[in-house]
């Protein structure tokens, strides 16, 4: 191979080296490939005795030793099992498959890992391609499919059982860390392109039957500082996200156990930041009661431009200096100012004043929540950018590509992998795997 590299080199004028990397990659995973089947095989098979009995108190006789074919990361090998057989349950068993983590698969839980991380990352699809070209493996788009789900659920099994620590262990890391000065709440909701038959009988937004379905995400993350003019600043790396197609109450819970291992007991401040959307509000006033409750600002301003549309259709100069003073007043936190102005407007058509009404009602409710000036006094945040950019990056990103659309259990799976993914927490869950 040396020789031949370098007369390519000599003849076509140039020196192949990503060939030869390719190449070398393949032949040192021939070698580990025959080294690892030696090492799974050196037991024998795993042979336990002539007869064993289960949890539940089945008892196995011995049969016979069966191959198996297993992919692993370094290619294909045979591990050899002892197998044994039920008479009564009519069920059969190999203890060593349960041993290595290969039972009713033919993937290692290496190959695995590769294929959930990228099955959360890319199409499915695509992620065969990436991953033959990246690692060497050959493995088809269903198979990528199937073991990200299957993994996707055990994630969440994973992150029940964290939710389910011993109360004493977290008080005894509790009291080791030191307080949070500000914890953030953080709740929105994106639509997930959906199959029919997980939207039928949905009414839609702008047609007669839904197209999508919804997408609740939730995120918490952690402040410790302002920078040099006073704005806040995100703790770095402190974000981590919860979030699944499925009911506001359902999601209530699952984001106060992410705020609860989060260290919320210690939080000196606790903010919930959010759009108009009352389950939101719901959610906050349940779960987190007492809570600094903040609207985003940026969604504020659109209700007050919504008024100024419907109202002033047809003179952008008068939307402009009536909605430039309702910023002003808003950015001051005087909404009442803000609902005064919108109650001294006279519109003059139907649209108008239905906007006018329906805003001001927005604005009533939730002027506690807009009392921007007093929030940046205290150095909090007034947007929920956090959780929008994350609706776009764990939801968007994957599963609203061009022509894509999704089970909910499909969804809620992927959406469980890239939660895991981008909330650190992808090492925990293979470390929890591993030990399970």
């Amino acid at each position: 191979m040396v020789t031949l590299t370098f007369r390519d080199r000599d003849n076509l004028g140039h020196f192949d080296l990503g060939s030869l990397e390719i190449y070398i990659r393949t032949s040192v995973h021939g070698l580990g490939s025959q080294m690892l089947e030696k090492l799974l095989n050196a037991d024998g098979g795993d042979y336990r005795g002539r007869i064993l009995r289960d949890e539940q108190g089945n008892s196995y006789e011995f049969q016979e030793y069966r191959d198996k074919e297993l992919l692993t990361v370094l290619g294909p090998l045979k591990v050899k099992r002892a197998y044994y057989y039920d008479q009564i349950s009519k069920k059969g068993w190999c203890p060593k498959d349960t041993a290595i983590d290969i039972e009713g698969t033919s993937y290692s839980p290496g190959v695995k890992r590769i294929m959930s991380r990228v099955g959360a990352c890319r199409p499915f699809g695509i992620g065969q391609k990436e991953i033959k070209e990246l690692s060497g493996i050959e493995v088809n788009a269903k198979a990528i499919e199937r073991e990200s789900y299957k993994l996707g659920t055990e994630v969440e099994t994973f992150n029940k059982r964290e939710d389910e620590q011993p109360l004493a262990d977290r008080t005894a890391i509790t009291q080791a860390e030191k307080p949070i000065p500000k914890m953030y709440i953080c709740m929105d909701g994106t639509g997930v392109p959906a199959v029919k038959t997980e939207t039928a009988n949905r009414p839609g937004k702008n047609t007669a039957e839904a197209k999508t379905r919804e997408a609740k995400l939730g995120c918490v993350f952690t402040q410790t500082a302002v920078d040099e003019k006073g704005r806040p600043v995100r703790d770095e790396g402190s974000t981590s996200y919860v979030g699944a197609i499925e009911t506001a109450e359902a999601l209530g819970s699952r984001i106060y156990k992410e705020a609860k291992s989060r260290g919320l007991e210690r939080a000196e401040n606790v903010c919930v930041i959010g759009d108009g959307a009352p389950w939101i509000w719901n959610i906050a006033d349940e779960q987190f009661y007492g809570a600094t409750q903040i609207i985003d600002l940026c969604h504020a301003r659109e209700h007050y431009w919504n008024v100024a549309r419907a109202v002033f259709a047809n003179d952008q100069k008068g939307q402009d200096r009536w909605t430039k003073k309702r910023r002003e007043e808003l950015n001051r936190g005087d909404v009442g100012k803000v609902i005064a102005a919108i109650k001294r407007l006279k519109p003059a058509t139907e649209e108008g004043k239905e906007a006018v009404s329906s805003e001001l009602g927005y604005f009533e409710r939730n002027k506690e929540r807009m009392r921007y000036a007093d929030f940046r006094r205290q150095g909090l945040f007034v947007g929920s950018g956090v959780v929008e950019a994350g609706c776009r990056t764990v939801i968007g990103q994957r599963l609203k590509q061009s022509g894509m659309r999704w089970t909910v259990r499909g969804a809620n799976n992927i959406i469980a992998l890239r939660c895991c993914l981008l909330s650190n927490r992808w090492e925990d869950f293979w470390e929890y795997r591993a030990a399970a």
